[in-house]
């Protein structure tokens, strides 16, 4: 059974950083088989409706500006596989749920820093999903809930986002999180480890989560991933790191952990 994580990708100079959440991801995979192939979903990509990349060779996105010629030099020579795809529209379809082919799209921030960061050679096949606008938390929880069948099959899901992403707050790196980011990852822990999903989809009525997400495509993904965990009653949702950046990111990291 191959796990699935909710990960940070941070600020996009995670991937020439030594902070502590990027070396985290350098050896998230340390003494873990490798996968078959990886499903990610990003905060960065929203569409109409929801798709998967189908491109053999995947572009790396830029999809940002004012950080330096050495970042947006960087290319991650991601590829993909059309089993892997294939496979993937399968778990959703056979849930009811549709997804559009997308022949153009590459990877965008969210998705290949953290993977070149985890896995530098490239060497597993990847698809992404998008984030469907204006998806209600429970139609992605069910999205999370049908992939959850990959694990099986050796393929490995990667929600990409923040548990905290308040830009309006960033400070100097090393700057100490806000109180309300970290009372935010402290609900967000009670409420995972307690299986809350309920509590988890109305984040946004706390003063904290408000805070912690004017925005809400940085914290989705992890929903999906609380859907993975959903299907196995004894799965348990585990945190792997914490740590801020640029005081007002959440860096923290989850994994389902199956019952043996």
């Amino acid at each position: 059974m191959q796990p699935a994580f909710f990960l940070p990708h941070g600020a996009p100079d995670l991937a020439l950083s030594d902070i502590p959440a990027a070396q985290f991801l350098g050896g998230i995979l340390a003494n873990r088989p490798a996968p078959k192939g990886i499903v990610i979903i990003s905060a960065h990509w929203e569409s109409s409706g929801l798709q998967i990349t189908t491109a053999n060779h995947l572009e790396t996105i830029h999809d940002f500006g004012g950080f330096g010629s050495a970042l947006h030099a960087l290319r991650y020579p991601a590829k993909s596989d059309p089993w892997l795809a294939k496979t993937t529209k399968n778990a959703l379809n056979v849930d009811g749920i549709m997804v559009t082919d997308n022949e153009n799209r590459g990877l965008d921030h969210g998705a290949w820093i953290p993977l070149m960061l985890m896995l530098p050679k490239a060497e597993v096949p990847i698809v992404q999903l998008s984030l469907p606008r204006q998806s209600s938390p429970q139609s992605l929880f069910e999205i999370g809930r049908a992939l959850a069948k990959l694990a099986a099959l050796d393929i490995m899901v990667i929600g990409s986002g923040a548990t905290v992403h308040n830009l309006r707050h960033i400070a100097r790196e090393g700057t100490s999180a806000p109180d309300w980011a970290t009372a935010f990852d402290d609900w967000l822990e009670t409420v995972l480890v307690e299986r809350n999903w309920p509590e988890l989809f109305q984040f946004q009525t706390l003063d904290i989560g408000r805070a912690s997400h004017p925005t809400t495509e940085h914290f989705l993904p992890l929903i999906v991933i609380a859907g993975i965990c959903d299907v196995q009653p004894e799965s348990r949702m585990s945190n792997l790191h914490r740590s801020y950046s640029y005081g007002s990111i959440g860096m923290a990291a989850w994994e389902v952990q199956y019952a043996v």
